[in-house]
């Protein structure tokens, strides 16, 4: 069975850019760009063939948008400005692919947008306590 071409990772484009150190995490391993991405819920391949067609100011904005949207990360604003540009010097030039969204739409969405499902998930639970105290309860003292 032969791989699909997102998957054949020996023969993409992109390896030079998504294999490329963004810098050394606090516990001394290294993060590379494709799990920076992945971190951040981005298909790595998608957003590096995104940012292949963007000018180079604009994939480096993009790029020290996402370096300084991850959790944890403890660059200063020009550590991320120099990462960015030496990272986009791996990007090939204008590759195509197929439409999602980009890191600014993922981290504002995630900024703006409360997260319901949370939400609902913490009133589930809180009711399904309250129902049992309830039960036990009346088990206690209602007979």
């Amino acid at each position: 069975m032969t791989l699909r071409q997102e998957f054949a990772l020996g023969h993409s484009e992109l390896n030079d850019f998504l294999y490329a150190v963004v810098g050394e995490e606090k516990n001394g391993a290294e993060l590379t760009v494709l799990s920076l991405f992945a971190r951040l819920d981005l298909d790595p391949w998608e957003e590096g063939a995104r940012l292949s067609r963007l000018t180079k100011e604009a994939a480096i904005k993009s790029l020290v948008d996402a370096i300084a949207s991850l959790p944890g990360a403890d660059w200063t604003t020009p550590d991320t400005q120099s990462i960015a540009a030496a990272l986009v010097d791996h990007l090939p030039r204008h590759l195509s692919s197929p439409a999602r969204p980009s890191i600014e739409k993922i981290i504002s969405h995630k900024i703006s947008q409360p997260d319901v499902q949370s939400d609902v998930r913490k009133w589930i639970v809180r009711a399904g306590l309250a129902l049992t105290i309830a039960m036990v309860l009346w088990r206690l003292f209602g007979e």
